[in-house]
C-alpha cells in the first residue's frame, strides 16, 4: 500500500515538473503547426480572414514544379547548397577531429578556435564575408591582387586576375554563401566527431598496431567503422539544415542575383511576408517537411548497415 502511494506521488511529481516544458510546446509548437497545416489549405493574405480553398497552394506547387518557375528553381539551389556543403563539410570536419585527437598540444586552444564561429550570430557571420567578398574592398580580391603581383614578378611577364564580383555573379554567388556555410559550421561537426573518436576504445586500436595494422589499415577498419553512428547523426542534422538555409542568403544576396540563391525558406519567407501569400507559403513549408522527412530516413537507411558493436 506504501509502495503504491509514493508510485503515485512520484508519478504526480513527474507530471508537474513536465507540465511546463508540454505547455510550451504545445503553445508554441503544435498549435502553430496545426494552425499552418490548416492555412496550407486555405488563401489567406494576414489581413482578410483565411478562405478555404482545398488543394489548390499543393497544385500550385506541381504547377511551379512542372513549368520550372521559382520555387523549382529554389529547391534546385537548396540542393545545390546540401550537395556542395555536407559532403565537404563532413569530410573537412573528419579530418579535423583527426587531428585535434592526435594528442597534439594547446588541443583545448584549438577546439575553441574552431567552435567560435558556430556559437557567433550568423547575421554577424555573414556581415563579415560580405566585406570579404566586397569587390572592391573585399580582402579575397586584395589576395587576388597580391597573387597577381606575386606571378608577374615570379614569370617577368604581367598576370592579371581581375578582381571578382562574388555575390553579383549569378555563376559564383551560391559558391561564396557555400564557403562561409561550410566555415561557419566546420567547428559543431568537428566536436561531434571527437566525441565519437573518444568514444573508441583504446584497446581496438593496440591490438591492432600489435598486428602491424598501418594508419590507414586502422582507419579503415576500425575508426570509420565505429563512427558510423556519429556519421549518421552529422549527416542527418547537416541534411536538416542545408533544407532550411536562409538567414545568409537573405543577408548576403537576399535571394539575387537573377534568383541564382533563392531556397525554399527565402521562397517560404517571400511568399509569406513580401506577397502576403501565407497559405501557399505554408504548403511549402510542408513540402519541405516531407522533404525533409524522405531524406533523413535515407540517410538513417543507408548508414544503419555500417554500424558496428564492440565489447
Amino acid at each position: 500500500m506504501q509502495a503504491d502511494f509514493t508510485g503515485k506521488r512520484e508519478a504526480r511529481s513527474a507530471y508537474l515538473f513536465l507540465t511546463p516544458g508540454l505547455a510550451l510546446f504545445f503553445l508554441f509548437t503544435l498549435i502553430p503547426v496545426a494552425a499552418a497545416l490548416y492555412l496550407s489549405f486555405c488563401r489567406y493574405d494576414i489581413i482578410h480572414p483565411p478562405v478555404w480553398a482545398g488543394l489548390k497552394n499543393y497544385s500550385h506547387i506541381l504547377e511551379d514544379l512542372s513549368r520550372r518557375g521559382t520555387l523549382y528553381t529554389s529547391l534546385r539551389n537548396t540542393a545545390q547548397y546540401a550537395i556542395g556543403t555536407i559532403p565537404l563539410g563532413t569530410g573537412l570536419a573528419l579530418a579535423l577531429a583527426l587531428l585535434v585527437n592526435a594528442g597534439l598540444r594547446g588541443v583545448s586552444i584549438y577546439r575553441t578556435t574552431y567552435y567560435l564561429p558556430v556559437v557567433t550570430s550568423l547575421v554577424a557571420v555573414s556581415m563579415v564575408w560580405m566585406w570579404l567578398y566586397d569587390p572592391t574592398y573585399g580582402l579575397l580580391n586584395y589576395g587576388l591582387d597580391l597573387l597577381s603581383k606575386g606571378a608577374s614578378f615570379a614569370l617577368g611577364r604581367e598576370v592579371m586576375i581581375p578582381p571578382q564580383t562574388w555575390l553579383a555573379d549569378p555563376g559564383q554567388a551560391m559558391g561564396a554563401i557555400i564557403a562561409m556555410s561550410i566555415w561557419k559550421g566546420l567547428g559543431y561537426g568537428m566536436v561531434i566527431y571527437l566525441a565519437g573518436l573518444q568514444g573508441i576504445p583504446e584497446h581496438l586500436y593496440e591490438a591492432a598496431i600489435i598486428d602491424g595494422a598501418s594508419s590507414w589499415q586502422r582507419f579503415r577498419s576500425i575508426t570509420w567503422p565505429l563512427l558510423m553512428p556519429t556519421t549518421a547523426f552529422i549527416l542527418i542534422m547537416s541534411t536538416i539544415g542545408a533544407s532550411q538555409v536562409f538567414a545568409q542568403v537573405y543577408v548576403m544576396t537576399n535571394g539575387g542575383p537573377n534568383n541564382s540563391t533563392t531556397v525554399i525558406v527565402h521562397q517560404i519567407f517571400m511568399n509569406a511576408f513580401n506577397f502576403l501569400k501565407m497559405g501557399y507559403a505554408s504548403a511549402i513549408a510542408f513540402m519541405l517537411f516531407g522533404i525533409i522527412f524522405v531524406l533523413s530516413l535515407i540517410n538513417l537507411r543507408l548508414l544503419r548497415g555500417g554500424e558496428v558493436e564492440y565489447s
